[in-house]
């Protein structure tokens, strides 16, 4: 049985290794003082921050992190679903596309007028999973690091 639930202090112990594993796979390297900020956005109230983990006998096997912002051309926010991840040993088997549909639910319910997420055109797996959930935009990502 899987429960998708939201984060809570008592969760950090087993979102952390779920945080780094996905890094890995993005090749990221996140220092640990913004994981500790983020972390703390996610549990104050206050913040358009949210964290769910999959749990699957009493494992943590998936997180999901979706983000509320503004936008000019709605009067709902949109809601971008900024990272998902699934537990390599346990991929395959519908957990993706539950924390999807979490995140679809929630925004609903909070009045967004969208979710809205970005993936690597090398992540095949994903993009099959959302290809068959989502609409391709078309529009192509640009970006400036600072």
């Amino acid at each position: 049985m899987l429960d998708i639930r939201p984060v809570t202090p008592a969760d950090h112990a087993v979102w952390l290794p779920l945080w780094q594993a996905y890094q890995r796979f993005y090749q990221a390297e996140i220092p640990a003082e913004t994981s500790a900020l983020t972390w703390q956005r996610f549990l104050d109230p206050a913040e358009p921050m949210h964290a769910a983990l999959a749990w699957q006998d009493g494992e943590a096997v998936g997180l999901v992190h979706f983000i509320y912002h503004r936008s000019c051309w709605t009067n709902g926010d949109y809601c971008y679903l900024q990272d998902l991840f699934v537990a390599e040993h346990i991929r395959g088997g519908g957990i993706g596309r539950a924390l999807i549909e979490h995140v679809y639910a929630e925004a609903r319910a909070a009045g967004a007028s969208r979710v809205h997420w970005l993936t690597q055109e090398s992540n095949y797996q994903g993009r099959m999973l959302y290809d068959r959930i989502g609409d391709r935009s078309g529009f192509i990502q640009y970006r400036k690091l600072f």
